[in-house]
């Protein structure tokens, strides 16, 4: 019991080094915004969400697509660092983590305040395959772990843009998951529809975007609960730590449910 209370008392210590020195760096109280973040114009957080969006060229779509009035926009470079396996340092010094922490304005963990977050929805829009899963786990374990209160108060959300563009008789829909083609080309008549799968939402125009994945009349929101962020937590441990026997069982028992397998 001792050596565990020396241990927690450590890490402890080490963690408040750690934001002391990102503090004395103005790093989290900066007040400037990062340079890739578009802002929206209205300055009510209630009425303001962001979208955290996977790479510059879908960022760059996103942009595009927006209400400027409402959505702002920060796009992310790639995999953010696994929070579960990096100290607090590390976490404070990677380059994205500090403009998300920046750009919703909360700080985090013993410093986190809620009355002054920047926006109300904090949306997660990665691309429909195994890559943009992974990244939406490392940002969900990320909140988890470092501002669990934003998931708390039910600010985090998930995009879910559309799996299909189908086109019958001249006329386009859109789907989420193979079941719902399949109910689109039956209700539809559509044996000759033309089927297309994104495979990443770089693939879809400005236009596409906003009527499938911004616009608020027409989108499909998820919005992450504890439970939730939880069980990505738990499931990137164990394909991503260092429990090998964890992991291969978690392969055995999961291989037959893969599909849309990219090697």
């Amino acid at each position: 019991m001792v050596t565990k209370s020396l241990t927690a008392s450590r890490a402890r210590s080490a963690a408040r080094q750690a934001r002391e020195l990102v503090r004395r760096q103005s790093i989290l109280e900066s007040s400037t915004l990062p340079g890739k973040l578009a802002d929206c114009s209205i300055k009510d957080p209630s009425l303001c969400e962001i979208y955290l969006v996977e790479g510059d060229s879908a960022g760059g779509s996103a942009k595009q697509a927006r209400d400027r009035s409402f959505q702002a926009i920060l796009p992310l470079r790639g995999k953010i660092l696994n929070v579960e396996k990096a100290g607090p340092s590390r976490v404070f010094s990677s380059l994205e983590i500090q403009a998300i922490i920046t750009a919703l304005g909360t700080n985090v963990r013993d410093e986190f305040d809620l009355s002054k977050a920047r926006y109300h929805r904090a949306i997660i829009m990665t691309d429909a395959d195994v890559d943009g899963a992974h990244i939406r786990t490392l940002l969900l374990t990320f909140f988890y772990r470092y501002m669990p209160e934003l998931i708390e108060e039910g600010y985090i959300y998930v995009a879910q843009p559309p799996l299909y563009r189908l086109t019958i008789a001249r006329k386009h829909f859109y789907a989420y998951d193979d079941a719902e083609m399949e109910r689109v080309i039956k209700e539809n008549n559509g044996k000759k529809a033309q089927v297309q799968r994104f495979k990443g939402l770089g693939e879809m125009n400005p236009e596409q975007l906003w009527e499938t994945t911004m616009d608020p009349q027409r989108r499909n929101l998820l919005q992450v609960g504890i439970e939730d962020a939880f069980g990505a937590d738990m499931i990137f441990n164990t394909l991503m730590g260092s429990d090998v026997e964890a992991r291969r069982t978690f392969i055995q028992e999961h291989a037959s449910d893969v599909r849309f397998l990219d090697i």
